[in-house]
């Protein structure tokens, strides 16, 4: 189980996560994540980081059955904080961060690629929330930015999922291609990207988050909130011991 990062012609950082078997992050793995966002730009050289994942999907969120075997609440806050760290570093990263989704993408994925720049997936990748499902809350910040206002609430509600193809028409997704081609699509991206100016790439950078309309480290940081609210009051606990119970996977 690791993070871990390799360099690609001087220019592209690739950072990658494999925590078999669904890629469902403990608490360390968030802030692995969120250290090597951090560290992969401080290279002058790097021109834009690619965030991808090895097995079956992209991300599954956090690892509910951590949280469930540790007592107290230390899991739970380290997860939020793991969480919050990493979708920050992403999203404050010096330089274009791509994203390169590769089957499901669910809660915290969704956190990750929605403070990415661009993101390019394969045509079997879906993307959702089931927050309410596991009786907590959180990146509805990140799920409102691949997708419009009445939609992000509906999947938001309801814990339906959307695929890929679906993203492309509202802008999110730049493109969907078959799963074998994942990789040299979103080395493609990045090549066009690492081939301008480093200058005025991180220049770039700062201006488009300078102009963002919400500020996403807030806003998430405010969902945070409820949750912590709804496992005080154990409704929370109750719904993640029945999804441990129930023996249903991560993901699928």
């Amino acid at each position: 189980m690791s993070i871990t990062t390799t360099v690609v012609d001087g220019r592209i950082a690739v950072v990658t996560m494999d925590y078999p078997p669904v890629n469902a992050l403990p608490v360390e793995g968030w802030f692995h994540v969120a250290d090597a966002m951090r560290e992969a730009p401080r290279d002058p050289n790097i021109r834009v980081v690619v965030l991808r994942a090895e097995g079956r999907g992209f991300n599954a969120g956090v690892d509910i059955k951590e949280m469930q075997r540790t007592t107290g609440f230390d899991a739970l806050v380290g997860a939020n904080r793991g969480c919050y760290a990493a979708f920050k570093a992403i999203y404050e990263a010096e330089v274009p961060v791509l994203a390169a989704v590769n089957g499901f993408c669910l809660g915290g994925g969704v956190g990750l690629v929605g403070n990415c720049d661009t993101i390019i997936a394969s045509d079997d990748a879906y993307f959702g929330v089931p927050e309410v499902d596991r009786g907590a809350l959180g990146a509805a910040t990140h799920l409102a930015r691949l997708v419009p206002q009445h939609l992000m609430r509906t999947l938001y509600y309801t814990s339906r999922t959307i695929p890929a193809a679906d993203l492309v028409q509202h802008g999110s997704v730049l493109e969907v291609v078959p799963r074998h081609r994942l990789d040299d699509a979103a080395m493609a991206v990045a090549g066009e990207i690492a081939d301008k100016d480093p200058r005025v790439l991180r220049a770039a950078k700062a201006a488009l988050n300078g102009i963002d309309p919400v500020d996403v480290n807030k806003s998430y940081r405010f969902e945070q909130g409820f949750t912590f609210e709804l496992n005080l009051a154990g409704v929370a606990d109750e719904h993640r011991n029945e999804f441990v119970e129930s023996g249903r996977p991560l993901a699928t």
